[in-house]
Parts: C-alpha cells; sequence; structure tokens
C-alpha cells in the first residue's frame, strides 16, 4: 500500500482535519529521520508508518472514557500509541492528558522534539518502570510492543494501586496468552480485533487480582 493510499485510509477511519494530517506528516518525516540512528520502529515498517503505527494506535482512543484526565503510554518508544492518542485529542478538543514513560534518554530526546514541534499536552518520564521502587500515581493505561502479557499484569498489579483500566495491543499469540493469563489471575477483559491486522487484538482489562 503506497503512502497516498494509507493517508487516504488514515483519512477515511478518523476524519481529522487537514491541519492534523500535516502534523502527522511532520511526525513521520522526524520520525523516518531520527530512526536512522535511534532505531525507533522496524525498518521493514517505515514505508507502512501510517498504517502499521498511526492508525493502529489511534484505534484505541475510543476505549478511554471521555471522564479520564490523564492517560499513561507505558514504554512508548516513538511515541506510539500515546502520541498519536495526543494528536487525534488535540484534533477533536478532548482535553486529556498524556503522560509518555520510557526508561531509554535517546527515545525521550525525540519524543520532546516532537511534542515541541506539534504543541501537544503531552508529559514525558524517563523511568524504567519496573524498578521496585517505582509506582505509577495514575489509573488509566495503555502499551503498546512492550513486554509480555505476564510482565505488563505483574507490573500493574504490583506498582498501580489505584488500577481501573489497562489497554493492550497483543499480537498472533493474544488468545493463548489471555488463556494463559486466566489460570493465575482473576481478570476481567473485553477484546476486539484489530483494524489493521486479522493475526491482533486490543484488549481492555478492567480488573485484575491473583489467585
Amino acid at each position: 500500500m503506497d503512502i497516498d493510499t494509507q493517508i487516504d485510509t488514515f483519512c477515511r477511519y478518523t476524519q481529522v482535519s487537514r491541519e492534523t494530517i500535516t502534523s502527522l506528516k511532520k511526525y513521520e518525516e522526524m520520525l523516518i529521520n531520527e530512526n536512522k540512528e535511534l532505531n525507533l520502529i522496524g525498518k521493514s515498517t517505515l514505508n507502512k508508518i501510517w498504517n502499521r503505527h498511526f492508525l493502529d494506535s489511534y484505534q484505541v482512543i475510543d476505549l478511554i472514557d471521555k471522564n479520564v484526565k490523564t492517560l499513561v503510554d507505558i514504554g512508548s518508544g516513538a511515541g506510539f500509541p500515546g502520541l498519536i492518542i495526543s494528536i487525534i485529542a488535540k484534533d477533536r478538543k478532548i482535553p486529556i492528558k498524556i503522560k509518555l514513560i520510557d526508561k531509554s534518554p535517546k527515545k525521550i530526546i525525540f519524543l520532546k522534539k516532537i511534542i515541541a514541534e506539534l504543541k501537544l499536552n503531552v508529559e514525558v518520564l524517563n523511568k524504567n518502570v519496573q524498578e521496585k521502587n517505582f509506582k505509577f500515581i495514575d489509573d488509566v493505561f495503555v502499551t503498546r510492543a512492550f513486554k509480555p502479557l505476564p510482565v505488563i499484569l505483574e507490573l500493574i498489579h504490583n506498582q498501580a494501586k489505584n488500577f481501573r483500566k489497562i489497554i493492550i495491543f497483543m499480537g498472533k499469540t493474544g488468545h493463548r496468552e489471555l488463556l494463559q493469563a486466566s489460570k493465575n489471575w482473576h481478570i476481567k477483559y473485553k477484546q476486539r480485533m484489530s483494524i489493521t491486522s486479522n493475526d491482533s487484538i486490543i484488549v481492555e482489562v478492567n480488573y485484575l487480582k491473583k489467585k
């Protein structure tokens, strides 16, 4: 799928303004330039950014309750999905603040460049969330391409005492991982198919307790 077709597809799903498309094109340009040294995304996805990363990230925005003031993106990397959610929220005038957390100082610098360029309501934290003394103060989370499901569930259980919801992007092993998780956890969740991949699912976990 060429870039123009990808952008048309993105516009059809999102119905965003021309100004927002211009912002996303700037994001794409900066991402491609910085990727040469920072390895932000896989080289095989460089010609699929609008579909593989932008549209994929966008699809969870309607899973975020309108009264949620802050959303935490764990292991944000190149800014997916957090920065895309922030860009779409700005387009729709949704007053939500996004927090991006990543342990890589180089990626944090890149994220700050994008945020400044696009004037987004985003906070960036250079932290390793897996350190035992790290605690989440917020209650709604999202994560994409971060860690395997067992690691994510342990992290949320142990370090997010006010947990209400976490949205998790999962690949082709997602169903098997959820089945395995149910052996160790009382877990309540909703799931739906990804709009960008028939092999992937989006999981919305609303309750988590160890058996």
